[in-house]
């Protein structure tokens, strides 16, 4: 079994208004050294071993679902799960 956390954010080129809207929030609360924000998002998906290729299912499960490929970037990592 595998645990695979995901992250999606925005693309760089893409306004963030929420994370504008944060930054001032942090900024109005005295954290004037917070340069930047991005909000993005997190999953945790739990996944059985099977025949099919680990990279390859989770690459189109984030292309096809989980991210916009237009205007987001994803990103991964695989920990396998040792059950006892």
């Amino acid at each position: 079994m595998y645990k695979v956390k995901v992250y999606v954010t925005l693309r760089e080129s893409v306004l963030d208004p929420q994370g504008s809207a944060v930054k001032s929030a942090l900024h109005s609360m005295d954290y004037k050294e917070v340069q930047d924000v991005r909000i993005g998002k997190y999953m945790e998906l739990t996944i059985e071993k099977s025949d099919r290729d680990l990279d390859v299912a989770v690459r189109e499960m984030c292309e096809k679902l989980l991210a916009n490929t237009v205007i987001e970037d994803f990103s991964y990592e695989v920990q396998e799960v040792v059950t006892k």
